[in-house]
Protein backbone atom coordinates (compact mmCIF):
# COMPACT_ATOMS: atom_id res chain seq x y z
CA UNK A 1 0.00 0.00 0.00
CA UNK A 2 1.25 3.49 -0.87
CA UNK A 3 0.84 6.17 1.76
CA UNK A 4 -0.60 9.57 0.85
CA UNK A 5 2.62 11.37 1.78
CA UNK A 6 4.38 9.76 -1.19
CA UNK A 7 1.73 10.71 -3.77
CA UNK A 8 2.48 13.74 -5.90
CA UNK A 9 0.71 15.70 -8.60
CA UNK A 10 -1.76 18.49 -9.25
CA UNK A 11 -5.20 18.76 -7.78
CA UNK A 12 -8.08 19.69 -10.06
CA UNK A 13 -8.03 23.25 -8.66
CA UNK A 14 -4.32 23.54 -9.35
CA UNK A 15 -4.84 22.34 -12.91
CA UNK A 16 -7.66 24.83 -13.46
CA UNK A 17 -5.56 27.69 -12.04
CA UNK A 18 -2.53 26.93 -14.21
CA UNK A 19 -4.73 26.28 -17.25
CA UNK A 20 -6.41 29.66 -16.79
CA UNK A 21 -3.06 31.36 -16.32
CA UNK A 22 -1.68 29.79 -19.50
CA UNK A 23 -4.86 30.83 -21.35
CA UNK A 24 -4.53 34.46 -20.25
CA UNK A 25 -0.86 34.56 -21.30
CA UNK A 26 -1.79 33.04 -24.69
CA UNK A 27 -4.55 35.62 -25.29
CA UNK A 28 -2.23 38.54 -24.48
CA UNK A 29 0.55 37.09 -26.63
CA UNK A 30 -1.88 36.67 -29.54
CA UNK A 31 -2.69 40.40 -29.33
CA UNK A 32 0.94 41.54 -28.94
CA UNK A 33 2.42 39.40 -31.74
CA UNK A 34 0.92 41.43 -34.63
CA UNK A 35 2.34 44.66 -33.18
CA UNK A 36 5.80 43.10 -32.93
CA UNK A 37 5.56 41.95 -36.54
CA UNK A 38 4.51 45.46 -37.59
CA UNK A 39 7.49 46.91 -35.68
CA UNK A 40 9.82 44.61 -37.61
CA UNK A 41 8.22 45.70 -40.90
CA UNK A 42 8.65 49.38 -39.93
CA UNK A 43 12.28 48.78 -38.99
CA UNK A 44 12.90 47.07 -42.33
CA UNK A 45 11.17 49.89 -44.23
CA UNK A 46 13.24 52.59 -42.46
CA UNK A 47 16.48 50.78 -43.27
CA UNK A 48 15.41 50.50 -46.89
CA UNK A 49 14.42 54.17 -47.02
CA UNK A 50 17.70 55.35 -45.51
CA UNK A 51 19.79 53.29 -47.89
CA UNK A 52 17.89 54.08 -51.12
CA UNK A 53 17.01 57.77 -50.73
CA UNK A 54 19.15 60.91 -50.89
CA UNK A 55 16.69 63.56 -49.68
CA UNK A 56 14.01 63.92 -47.02
CA UNK A 57 11.19 63.78 -49.55
CA UNK A 58 12.62 60.62 -51.12
CA UNK A 59 12.99 58.95 -47.71
CA UNK A 60 9.33 59.61 -46.94
CA UNK A 61 8.22 58.42 -50.38
CA UNK A 62 10.25 55.19 -50.17
CA UNK A 63 8.91 54.53 -46.66
CA UNK A 64 5.30 55.18 -47.73
CA UNK A 65 5.66 52.76 -50.66
CA UNK A 66 7.10 50.08 -48.36
CA UNK A 67 4.34 50.80 -45.81
CA UNK A 68 1.68 50.26 -48.47
CA UNK A 69 3.19 46.91 -49.45
CA UNK A 70 3.64 45.69 -45.86
CA UNK A 71 0.29 47.15 -44.68
CA UNK A 72 1.86 49.38 -42.01
CA UNK A 73 -0.83 51.54 -40.40
CA UNK A 74 0.75 52.78 -37.15
CA UNK A 75 3.13 55.26 -38.71
CA UNK A 76 3.58 57.08 -42.02
CA UNK A 77 6.41 58.85 -43.80
CA UNK A 78 5.54 62.22 -42.28
CA UNK A 79 6.04 60.77 -38.75
CA UNK A 80 9.68 59.83 -39.36
CA UNK A 81 12.61 61.72 -37.88
CA UNK A 82 15.24 62.17 -40.56
CA UNK A 83 18.78 63.34 -39.79
CA UNK A 84 22.15 63.11 -41.44
CA UNK A 85 25.20 61.52 -39.81
CA UNK A 86 28.13 62.47 -42.01
CA UNK A 87 27.11 61.31 -45.46
CA UNK A 88 24.59 58.73 -44.23
CA UNK A 89 20.87 59.43 -43.74
CA UNK A 90 19.51 58.20 -40.39
CA UNK A 91 15.78 57.56 -40.11
CA UNK A 92 14.21 57.27 -36.65
CA UNK A 93 10.67 56.53 -35.51
CA UNK A 94 8.65 56.29 -32.33
CA UNK A 95 5.03 55.31 -31.76
CA UNK A 96 2.67 53.74 -29.22
CA UNK A 97 0.07 50.98 -29.47
CA UNK A 98 -2.69 50.33 -26.93
CA UNK A 99 -4.26 46.92 -26.48
CA UNK A 100 -7.52 46.70 -24.56
CA UNK A 101 -7.35 43.88 -22.05
CA UNK A 102 -10.52 43.96 -19.95
CA UNK A 103 -12.68 46.69 -18.44
CA UNK A 104 -10.54 49.77 -17.79
CA UNK A 105 -7.24 47.86 -18.23
CA UNK A 106 -5.04 48.54 -21.25
CA UNK A 107 -1.60 47.34 -22.26
CA UNK A 108 0.53 50.21 -23.62
CA UNK A 109 3.38 49.27 -25.95
CA UNK A 110 5.97 51.89 -26.92
CA UNK A 111 8.09 51.19 -29.94
CA UNK A 112 11.06 53.18 -31.19
CA UNK A 113 13.94 52.52 -33.50
CA UNK A 114 16.30 53.93 -36.06
CA UNK A 115 18.17 52.88 -39.14
CA UNK A 116 21.89 52.34 -38.77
Amino acid sequence: MVSKSRQRGFSILGMLFFGGLIGIVFIIAAQVLPTVMEYQAISKATKKASSEATSVAEVRAVFDRAAAVDQISSISGKDLGITKDGSQIVVSFSYEREIHLVGPAYLLLRYEGRSK
